[in-house]
């Protein structure tokens, strides 16, 4: 199990436990995540699960690719370190990962 931390954007956390082989996305919708819309069920057709994932763990959850690049050009408030939280595999390896949900989302 990885433990995963969303930071709203008043700052308050919500730590779930996610299984190895689920996304980000999948643990914030199991576990009722305030923020995460996940409206097209994670097929990266939308920009619902927009995530800012923090500094020390962007290189674990890597580079997103071209197809989720196109996407976050439809979510609010772009940074270097949004992802799609529907795009980030849980390994144990990311056991601990803090994301921040932004202020808006579609």
């Amino acid at each position: 199990m990885a433990r995963i931390t969303f930071i709203q954007p008043d700052g308050t956390e919500n730590a779930v436990e996610a299984e190895p082989g689920m996304t980000v996305m999948e643990a914030a919708v199991k576990n009722s995540v305030r923020g995460i819309a996940a409206e097209c069920g994670g097929a990266c057709a939308c920009a619902t699960c927009h995530v800012y994932v923090e500094e020390e763990w962007r290189e674990a959850t890597g580079q997103p690719e071209q197809m989720e690049e196109d996407m976050l050009d439809f979510a609010f408030d772009i940074r270097p370190s949004s992802r799609l939280s529907c795009q980030i595999k849980v390994t144990e390896a990311l056991d601990g990962l803090k994301v921040r949900i932004p202020e808006k989302q579609f």
